[in-house]
């Protein structure tokens, strides 16, 4: 089953992807912070305890046999720089700037943090090579996962028809009305395929994030894409959202890395 629960965490995986990988994303469940936060916040930018955050980490990690002294992150922009890891984080080293993260080392675990934008995860099982993505709309429209798939090619060789993608738990389209600059961004970015992806729902036009990503990573080559299907806004039982919480909330963690 795509939900999965161990050492009292929830999460998702998904599953089209190969055995050669570790891959989830972790529900707002099981960790250690109280409200608006509650509980397994794993972002250290929204109110939160610094310890609070380590432990939640620290316990996703575990949940899946894993070490947090493998984990590689980098500080989500909303941009499109895509940035190879070859070793996890030096302890109290600054962050990279970037939004999308590459790596084919087996002892580096790839780790975003979200709360409606998109987590895209890639996995090149012939080169071995795993890559996440973090996709708001400004991401989006920028192509960031395009700039993953073709770093992808450049570094690592990867032939886009090899990859599995995967597109997990994000805001829907029903709950996502964006305003006039977005809309024109959308158009500006997808041309003639902007139309399938907004919507005019009770008077405001939404758009499809899940859509758009899919189109991007088809556009880029990759065939096989597996889309998670849920709506962080929909069910905040399972996970945080910006949006439907105001902005006062928490983020959930996403990571993926190669089986030593």
């Amino acid at each position: 089953m795509p939900i999965q629960s161990r050492d009292g965490l929830r999460y998702f995986s998904f599953e089209s992807f190969s055995s050669g990988v570790v891959q989830a994303v972790f529900t707002r469940q099981g960790g250690v912070s109280p409200k608006p936060w509650a509980s397994l916040n794993v972002g250290g930018t929204v109110g939160d305890q610094v310890e609070r955050v380590r432990e939640n980490r620290q316990r996703a990690f575990a949940s899946l046999g894993l070490d947090a002294a493998t984990l590689f992150d980098v500080w989500q922009v909303h941009g499109i720089n895509v940035v190879i890891a070859d070793a996890p984080n030096p302890p109290q080293s600054p962050h990279q700037k970037a939004d999308a993260i590459l790596t084919d080392k087996p002892g580096v675990t790839l780790f975003m943090r979200f709360a409606d934008c998109v987590p895209v995860l890639l996995y090149d099982p012939l080169r071995k090579v795993v890559g996440l993505a973090h996709a708001g709309w400004l991401g989006t429209v920028g192509g960031v996962v395009r700039a993953a798939v073709e770093a992808m090619q450049a570094r690592f060789g990867t032939q886009p028809a090899d990859l599995q993608a995967a597109i997990g738990p994000s805001i829907g389209q029903d709950h996502y009305a964006v305003g006039p600059d977005v809309v024109a961004q959308v158009r500006q970015a997808f041309g003639g395929d902007a139309s399938g992806l907004l919507a005019t729902i009770d008077g405001d036009i939404h758009f499809d994030l899940w859509a758009a990503n899919r189109l991007l990573l088809e556009q880029a080559g990759v065939r096989q894409v597996e889309v998670a299907g849920l709506c962080t806004a929909c069910h905040l039982e399972d996970w945080y959202s910006h949006r439907a919480e105001n902005g006062r909330t928490g983020r959930f963690g996403a990571l993926i890395g190669l089986k030593a």
